[in-house]
């Protein structure tokens, strides 16, 4: 039978002679020869070295064979070519040459030009449906304020203008069955202050769904926490 190349090779647990092993053998040991000796990837020995909480040793450290910055500190071939103290680089000064070709200049923002006209900018007062579908409206350019937050729920808006400040502890939501996200229906007759306890109450499943329903989206939840815990447990095995 012809071995198939999208087959990915089971994972190997580690045996408890291997973690021995590794755990006398990382702190003065070069990490590459334990892999080799385990017969393991070398970022497979580095990432269960961190789960373990292994380190290597100040006396390794200090040798040679330690890593490349170890090595540079030691090696007069390597210390030959490194940037000594006030040394400047050799294109201090010159203009960079990033960017020059006509290609890349077309896209450019030209000198002036403020960041605000780029391909994707929407002005204020500009309309946008949200990830959870509600009606936004664009109120600020203020480059302080989290892009996010320049937008503005309408149906907010629409209270605000109603009722003033929404007080702390509460939202405005729509009444149930008004929902909409066409500017002229998002009316305040169709919008309801509510706090946020209310509001997490008429989400929950035991008010949106019949009790049966509400049962198997609990059972589903516990089910799903359990397969999620025995896939971590497997993983921290390994």
């Amino acid at each position: 039978m012809t071995k198939s190349r999208n087959l990915i090779a089971p994972r190997r647990a580690w045996t408890a002679v291997e973690l021995e092993l590794l755990r006398r053998n990382y702190p003065d040991s070069r990490t590459d020869d334990l892999a080799a000796a385990l017969d393991r990837t070398l970022t497979t020995v580095y990432q269960k070295a961190i789960k373990m909480g292994l380190r290597k040793s100040e006396a390794y450290l200090a040798t040679d064979n330690a890593c490349r910055i170890q090595r540079g500190r030691q090696s007069e071939a390597m210390k030959a070519s490194q940037f000594k103290p006030g040394q400047a680089s050799w294109n201090k000064g010159l203009r960079g040459v990033v960017g020059v070709q006509e290609a890349c200049r077309a896209t450019q923002f030209k000198k002036g030009r403020p960041a605000n006209e780029a391909r994707n900018y929407l002005p204020i007062g500009s309309l946008r449906i949200s990830k959870d579908g509600y009606l936004e409206r664009k109120v600020t350019d203020d480059p302080s304020v989290y892009p996010a937050r320049r937008w503005v729920a309408v149906h907010r808006l629409v209270w605000l203008d109603a009722h003033g400040p929404v007080p702390d502890g509460h939202v405005v939501i729509f009444k149930p069955g008004m929902r909409t996200t066409v500017e002229a229906e998002v009316i305040v007759d169709r919008l309801d202050l509510v706090t946020r306890q209310e509001l997490m109450r008429r989400n929950s499943v035991h008010t949106v769904y019949p009790p049966e329903v509400a049962r198997l989206v609990q059972l589903n939840g516990a089910l799903k926490r359990q397969i999620n815990k025995r896939a971590r447990n497997e993983q921290n095995a390994e």
